[in-house]
């Protein structure tokens, strides 16, 4: 993730036009380490000086905490999750928080099912909000995980269908298959066909 991070530091400082001389005064640090820094020779960075290192190219970093190898989940995804869970077939193993074949990788899937043929990573989001960066983070754990398929779900609130409505094509081309086509195909226990990001239907409410 440190590479990841430096990698886009110094993508968007060269495409700014902005020199390590001109972050190095910015963050109170010499020339030669920002240089240091930058191709990934500091291996004591702080948080604090990658984020202020970013804020310099109009980047925001972020914290994420990982207990033993898994995100933390909070009960709004977990509500997401048995949700999900109850809605495709039992042919798909189940596993919870599923961590990269990296060692040292503390990324994880919140979970990944599978059958014979095909392996989905799956990410539960209460709410849509930044989904360039949530598209990356995605797709880079597709990338390093190996899975055959990404799927994001969300919880059919006003919200999140009003961020993917104004997200538009563009923003959702890693998930070409819709979501009621996606969900019928895991409800039928087949591959999906590709990434999809599924809107989960509003649970009916319990009649007393």
């Amino acid at each position: 993730m440190l590479d990841d991070a430096l990698a886009e530091f110094r993508v968007a400082r060269v495409e700014r036009g902005i020199s390590q001389q001109r972050v190095a005064v910015a963050i109170g640090r010499s020339d030669a380490w920002v240089s240091w820094t930058e191709t990934g020779g500091n291996g004591s960075l702080s948080v604090v000086d990658l984020f202020a290192m970013l804020a310099c190219v109009d980047r925001e970093g972020a914290l994420r905490v990982h207990p033993g190898g898994g995100g933390l989940r909070d009960e709004g995804q977990a509500r997401v999750l048995t949700q999900f869970h109850s809605l495709i077939a039992p042919t798909w193993a189940w596993r919870t928080e599923v961590g990269m074949p990296i060692p040292g990788d503390l990324r994880a899937w919140d979970v990944v099912i599978r059958d014979l043929a095909c392996t989905i990573g799956v990410d539960a989001e209460t709410r849509l909000r930044d989904l360039q960066a949530l598209d990356r983070r995605v797709m880079l754990k597709q990338r390093d995980s190996g899975v055959h398929r990404a799927i994001i779900l969300v919880p059919s609130t006003r919200t999140n269908r009003d961020a993917l409505r104004s997200a538009g094509p563009d923003a959702l081309a890693n998930y070409p298959i819709p979501s009621p086509v996606a969900l019928r195909a895991l409800r039928d226990g087949r591959d999906p066909g590709g990434n999809a990001v599924i809107v989960l239907p509003r649970p009916r409410p319990s009649r007393g």
